[in-house]
């Protein structure tokens, strides 16, 4: 049987700032992000399985990007946690935030290798993640895919 890609889409909101950015992002901003998740697999063929013809269910895929992502980023502000922006992170968690320390600059690129990594931890064996891509703006926007990696 064919191999089948399948797509689900995702809105947050997240705020950020980028440490030692030479524009206007150092400034703590926010966007409306827009999340694909494309994953691929072989649909079902066992005619008695209750999710036959599917690759996954697509309400599967949205609890795990949900779980991953969509519940975690949505609505805090991240940071860095290796720059100085902790110390106004600290601040902003001790005034009731949302906010989250990552491990890298929090660009889309860098967003979107993370998410890359959660979702296909999540993944059942037989799917894997195809691409991501994450829409920083209307024109702006960053992809990762499983064939480039």
């Amino acid at each position: 049987m064919s191999k089948i890609r399948i797509t689900k889409q995702f809105a947050f909101e997240t705020g950020h700032a980028l440490y030692g950015y030479d524009g206007k992002c150092k400034n703590v901003h926010g966007h409306s992000y827009k999340l694909d998740v494309t994953v691929i697999g072989h649909p079902i063929a066992d005619t008695t399985h209750v999710k036959y013809g599917m690759v996954i269910d697509f309400s599967d895929l949205k609890k795990i990007v949900k779980e991953e992502i969509v519940n975690v980023f949505d609505h805090a502000t991240v940071f860095n946690k290796n720059t100085p922006h902790i110390e106004l992170a600290n601040e902003l968690e001790s005034r009731g935030h949302n906010v989250l320390l990552v491990d890298y600059q929090p660009t889309s690129e860098m967003m979107v290798i993370d998410f890359a990594d959660k979702i296909s931890r999540r993944l059942p064996a037989n799917i894997s993640l195809y691409s991501l891509k994450l829409q920083e703006t209307a024109t702006s926007y960053a992809e990762w895919y499983a064939h480039d990696n």
